[in-house]
């Protein structure tokens, strides 16, 4: 076949597979023009997910009627000063938007300049321009997109259900809110619902901060770090969530270059490294962070639909993002999300009883379709609306049979020649034997339920710490706490120049099998380093005779097992000083506080104060949570007395 040139109108819908792949697509292009052409507000319309009806409107600057004219042919843009196509400091810049979507749709362009006396409008059917003709309009910009593809019927059979079309647009949507939170922005479907978005107000930071807490939710909000760095004309800026406030997915990671929302692996790997420290490997963080670099230094073109960038200085980026955002955890110091504690209360509310298929199950249902709380009182909600929330009235619940023998029997004076009290309360330990170790008290210290932490009182099951704050109280778990408490010791004696060792009287002798002993001695020398130093001891068999110092009477045998597993996963790749949380994290695990071990009162203060002391002592070497705070006014409402 001869070579030929391509009709406009085939063009433009090639065009159109590659910027517009979904009603989505062409919505986030006409919000980045509305944004380009300094909109404070901007309303979006999507019926039928978009397939029949499109509307974007905003308050822009407009255009002429020449401008309309030009705004639909290809290739035809306002956003480029010059030819420089690395110096882009605009949203859009293609000029193929307008006329790509015009190509496969009824598109309808109307717009009053600003400072004009009147509006003009123009259509494109099926890439078919039409004149400007005059219009009616207030102020900016409204474009109408109908029948999104009518022109290539094909491309309507790969699109999804229309709830689903929507729900892309709006999280397309809400990416571009959250970039600039100083405008006000509304999405609906042409019903009353949708989404509503008022522009937030003061400092940047902050204003970021209000806008990505009316997306996120209240609890990102809440348990949200600032992050703020700049390095060789590189900023970064934006909000990190607490590593005890994680999700199973990476869909709550927003990442933005120059006000752009991208997906750029480079960012993405920099945040994974950053949190891998705190994080297991199948959890994500929620976090927003806005990059701010020199155009000439970045290049948006690498991808049609501009969702992917191309750093030039790649390690100065990566190093950026990884060093702010460990700062900013390490400014955060102990403190756990919220979410904890409330995740705690909601597991202590009574739950609806499902299962009541007897008129005795039905009897002790009370109002609400809940089963009564074991107190004798419970703070429910009125009336036969079914909410069953905690909330509301107070009313009194059924009260079981027998309660009033029980409550006399529980509030008996202490009978004599009954066992004591602590011998009577399973697995309760206010204080068992002399402590290990004391801090020495400050001549004008205070009291120890004024800190964070609050004041140790008791040890339940010797596994848990219960302390008391002038709020509420803390219940930690001590092996969790101190777990991360020598990791983090042991990371600072190994910058301050190695881990110190404790020579043991009998050395350790441990059978393997040889595999897993050769893989430990190959790493003997890097072992060292951190402070365990072992040796060979026939075929299979190794012999330790050091052991850091900081882990104390530690089970041997296990930390040597389970060190030979995890060089196993490892490989022979990198090095332990590469891989240097892992083996840290498995070393730690090993030498600190283990549940079921008594503590003394002095101890679990003296643990109190040290997390307190310690950076990302809220949560422990794996991301669980090393405690949980209730606060009193939360206790008090699950008992019924506020």
């Amino acid at each position: 076949m001869p070579i030929r040139m391509l009709p406009e109108t085939l063009v433009n819908r090639i065009a159109a597979g590659e910027v517009v792949e979904r009603p989505a697509a062409a919505v986030k292009e006409l919000v980045e023009n509305a944004l380009d052409a300094g909109a404070t507000r901007i309303d979006v319309v999507a019926r039928d997910g978009g397939k029949s009806l499109i509307t974007v409107t905003d308050d822009g600057c407009g255009m002429t009627a020449d401008e309309l004219a030009l705004a639909v042919e290809r290739h035809a843009t306002s956003k480029l000063p010059s030819d420089d196509l690395l110096d882009i400091r605009s949203l859009g810049f293609r000029g193929e938007a307008l006329p790509s979507i015009g190509a496969v749709s009824h598109l309808t362009l109307t717009s009053r300049a600003r400072g004009a006396d009147s509006a003009w409008s123009l259509t494109v059917d099926a890439g078919a321009k039409g004149a400007p003709q005059p219009a009616a309009l207030a102020q900016g910009t409204r474009i109408e997109v109908r029948d999104l593809f009518a022109a290539v019927p094909a491309r309507l059979k790969f699109l999804k259900a229309a709830r689903t079309e929507y729900d892309h647009i709006a999280d397309g949507l809400e990416r571009l809110a959250m970039a600039h939170p100083g405008v006000a922005f509304t999405l609906s479907d042409g019903g009353r619902g949708g989404l509503r978005l008022s522009a937030a107000q003061g400092d940047l930071l902050d204003a970021r901060l209000t806008r990505l807490g009316a997306l996120m939710g209240r609890d990102f909000q809440e348990n949200a770090v600032p992050v703020r760095a700049e390095r060789e004309g590189v900023a970064l800026a934006g909000w990190i969530g607490l590593p005890t406030l994680h999700r199973p997915t990476a869909k709550h990671q927003h990442l933005f270059v120059n006000g752009r929302p991208v997906r750029d692996k480079l960012m993405v790997g920099a945040v994974r490294a950053a949190y891998a420290d705190f994080l297991p490997r199948d959890r994500h963080p929620m976090l927003a962070l806005f990059l701010d670099i020199d155009p000439q230094e970045v290049d948006v073109n690498v991808h049609p639909a501009k969702a992917e960038v191309r750093f030039r200085d790649q390690g100065l980026v990566r190093g950026l993002i990884v060093g702010s955002l460990k700062h900013a955890l390490a400014e955060a110091g102990h403190r756990a999300s919220t979410t904890v504690g409330l995740a705690t209360l909601g597991a202590l509310r009574p739950e609806p009883d499902g299962d009541s298929a007897d008129g005795a199950a039905a009897d002790r249902t009370g109002a609400g379709g809940f089963t009564p709380s074991p107190l004798p009182y419970g703070n429910r909600s009125h009336g036969g609306g079914g909410s069953g929330g905690w909330g509301g009235s107070y009313s009194p619940a059924p009260v079981p049979r027998g309660l009033a023998e029980r409550s006399a029997a529980f509030q008996a004076p202490l009978q004599t020649g009954l066992p004591p009290l602590q011998g009577r309360l399973s697995g309760f330990t206010p204080a068992a034997r002399p402590p290990e170790y004391r801090p020495a008290p400050a001549a004008d210290s205070a009291p120890l339920d004024s800190h964070p932490l609050g004041a140790a009182r008791a040890q339940v099951h010797t596994t848990y710490i219960v302390a008391q704050t002038r709020e509420g109280i803390v219940i930690v778990d001590q092996h969790a706490a101190h777990e991360r408490l020598v990791y983090e010791r042991m990371k600072a004696a190994l910058l301050e120049g190695g881990v110190k060792r404790q020579a043991l009287l009998i050395p350790e002798l441990i059978e393997l099998d040889e595999p897993s002993a050769n893989r430990l001695l190959t790493r003997s020398a890097e072992l060292a380093e951190l402070g365990l130093v072992i040796e060979g001891f026939g075929q299979g068999c190794v012999m330790v005779r050091e052991v850091p110092a900081l882990l104390g009477q530690s089970d041997v045998k296990n930390l040597i097992r389970d060190l030979a597993e995890e060089l196993s996963e490892l490989g022979d790749t990198l090095s332990l000083k590469e891989r240097l949380e892992e083996v840290c994290a498995t070393m730690a695990c090993h030498g600190s506080v283990r549940a079921g071990r008594t503590l003394s009162i002095d101890e679990m203060n003296a643990l109190l104060r040290q997390m307190e002391a310690t950076p990302h002592s809220g949560q422990c070497n794996h991301g669980r949570p090393t405690y949980v705070e209730l606060k009193l006014t939360d206790i008090e409402r699950l008992f019924g007395r506020r």
